[in-house]
């Protein structure tokens, strides 16, 4: 049996049923077939890229739904979204294990699950991201298929009956009592006539546990979203935050070194939360290149009981962590990978350090957009040869940004003999001037930041500001002296200012315990390990086991890599959306903001 471009979904007439109720959850005809689809509103922040992640979709499929999303999409607008094909062979589900409800105008949890017959708790279990806020009409929430199959929703459970008695000679109510185990009070309650005496040959009733298979139907008045939020935000203290640390010690030589640093910044997180009193019971464990150590590691009962699993080295290893973390309800975070955000999106365990570069990109244009909003905007094309450096997505989303905003901007293309006179005719006498290259190299760099210079250092009028990337911070040490005069701006997740009294207590802190200076590395991975351990050992110890409720309250200000992080959506894990704009002034000073 093949997969067809229509979702097919053999369960029951049920089902079928259950799943044309979406009002909005229509059809759409293609190739004369029509496509099951649902919506997707736009929030703040999002992309296309984003989006067909969180729905296991691909971007050509919006794209053919959305034409014009391959410009740009804007808060609040609807998106068509394919449901992802499913099949039922030999009533096993493959493929994809949901499907997806737009919530409507005034419909309730409740009832969404009577529409598809399922529990209130079936439903919050696969959308452990519901709360008053996110289940409003135009949000998704995913529905279960394997419980779909399951109908009707049957359990065994004890039932009390009553049956006729008839009573013999010589019997008492004692006897009686004794023989059903039942109390007095149980059999004159169902027998008043018991009042005027016990006889032989009256018939009685009496009530007989027993155990039954039966019907579950929600009552409404059992569940509101409140109680639900109040459960969820009653903090789980605990006595001693135990974590677990799989890294990969013996790795090859510059994986095996950074890992290391990662785990001697996260022994002086430790030490400093130990020395504020708070207990700490961490256990490492050396999980190699594979993912069979890593397997035999995660059957330690010491495991299980964590609070806490911090690590996880290539893309298997972190899949297999992430499905053990979910299974046992612990908290999993991924400090390294950038590629997890498929994981992400459907494991709610999960807390994603390193962000993928296409999520910050709004927040990054956002910035921008504010920052230079009366500037006169240069994009500056260097045609690059280094495609890895290459930021044409990221200007693409930026010039998007701009136009939704009426900020207009210009395009500059690099000419080596005719650069500095080119800048000449995009300046503007009435407005600063900020220059954004399209590459990140430092190729490009090279190209663009004496010209620039020169006209900063002999016409300081004209205001001169360039923006650039993270990738930068590389460069820092042979192009300091030109960020300064070039009041450069730079977008990034992370940055260390090496001035900051507390980078410089931390470094001396470091080389005092370990002997020898951390790698030089962007971002540093002692501080990386560090700035993880004291933020989450915060929010375990101020907020309980359940610290993921009250996310959005754990204060701790980063030596490096900061911290916020968002449910992606109503059924995965969290992100880290934090952005730094990093601005090097002309005064010879480094400032660090967040978005």
């Amino acid at each position: 049996m093949t997969m067809t471009k229509r979702c097919i979904i053999t369960i029951s007439l049920f089902c079928i049923t259950a799943l044309s109720l979406f009002s909005q959850n229509a059809g759409v005809s293609l190739n004369g077939q029509e496509e099951n689809i649902f919506y997707h509103t736009v929030e703040q922040g999002q992309t296309v890229y984003g989006i067909s992640i969180m729905y296991n979709v691909s971007e050509d499929d919006i794209y053919r739904l959305n034409p014009s999303s391959r410009e740009f999409i804007k808060i609040g607008e609807i998106l068509k979204i394919p449901q992802k094909e499913t099949l039922n062979v030999s009533n096993k589900v493959i493929d994809n294990m949901y499907v997806f409800h737009t919530i409507q105008p005034k419909e309730t949890l409740f009832g969404v699950s009577r529409t598809y017959n399922l529990t209130v708790e079936d439903l919050t279990k696969a959308n452990p991201g519901i709360s008053p806020q996110t289940f409003a009409a135009g949000q998704n929430i995913r529905i279960p298929i394997t419980l779909l199959q399951q109908l009707p929703i049957t359990e065994k459970r004890m039932v009390t009956k009553e049956i006729d008695y008839t009573v013999r000679r010589g019997e008492s109510i004692f006897r009686i009592c004794r023989n059903f185990n039942i109390t007095e009070e149980q059999l004159r309650a169902l027998n008043p006539e018991l009042g005027r005496g016990l006889r032989a040959g009256m018939v009685i009733k009496i009530p007989v546990e027993t155990e039954e298979i039966v019907t579950i139907t929600p009552d409404q008045s059992e569940f509101d979203i409140y109680a639900l939020m109040a459960f969820r935000n009653s903090i789980q203290k605990v006595d001693v935050i135990k974590i677990a640390l799989l890294l990969p010690f013996n790795a090859s030589d510059t994986v095996s070194r950074t890992r290391t640093e990662f785990y001697e910044g996260f022994l002086l997180a430790v030490k400093n939360m130990r020395d504020s009193g708070v207990i700490i019971e961490l256990s490492p464990f050396d999980i190699g290149d594979g993912i069979q150590t890593t397997r035999e590691i995660l059957r330690n009962e010491q495991i299980t009981n964590t609070n806490l699993i911090i690590g996880g080295n290539t893309n298997e290893q972190i899949e297999l962590i992430a499905d053990f973390a979910l299974k046992n309800g612990i908290k999993y975070v991924i400090p390294f990978s950038a590629r997890s955000d498929q994981l992400t999106s459907s494991n709610a365990s999960v807390f994603q350090v390193n962000t993928p570069s296409q999520y910050l990109f709004p927040y990054a244009t956002a910035l921008g957009c504010s920052l230079f909003s009366n500037y006169n905007i240069v994009f500056i094309n260097t045609n690059d040869s280094n495609p890895r450096e290459d930021k044409t997505p990221f200007v693409r989303t930026f010039k998007a940004d701009l136009t939704q905003r009426n900020i207009s901007y210009r395009d500059l293309t690099y000419n080596e003999n005719t650069f500095s006179t080119d800048i000449n005719a995009f300046l503007s006498t009435t407005k600063p001037n900020v220059f954004i290259p399209l590459s990140s190299s430092l190729e490009t760099l090279n190209k663009i930041r004496g010209p620039l210079r020169a006209i900063a250092d002999f016409r300081p009028s004209n205001q001169i500001t360039l923006f650039g990337y993270p990738e930068w911070q590389r460069y820092t040490e042979d192009c300091l002296d030109d960020f300064y005069a070039l009041n450069t701006h730079i977008y990034s997740s992370f940055f260390a200012n090496s001035l900051s009294p507390d980078v410089q207590q931390f470094t001396a802190n470091y080389t005092y315990w370990f002997n020898k200076n951390m790698m030089l590395a962007y971002p540093r991975y002692a501080m990386l390990g560090y700035d993880i351990g004291m933020y989450f050992m915060t929010a375990i110890y101020q907020f309980g086991a359940n610290f993921e409720n009250h996310i959005r309250y754990v204060n701790y200000d980063s030596l490096q890599f900061g911290f916020n992080f968002e449910r992606v959506n109503n059924w995965g894990g969290f992100i880290n959306t934090n952005l730094y704009m990093v601005r090097f002034h002309r005064e010879f000073t480094i400032t660090r903001t967040g978005k």
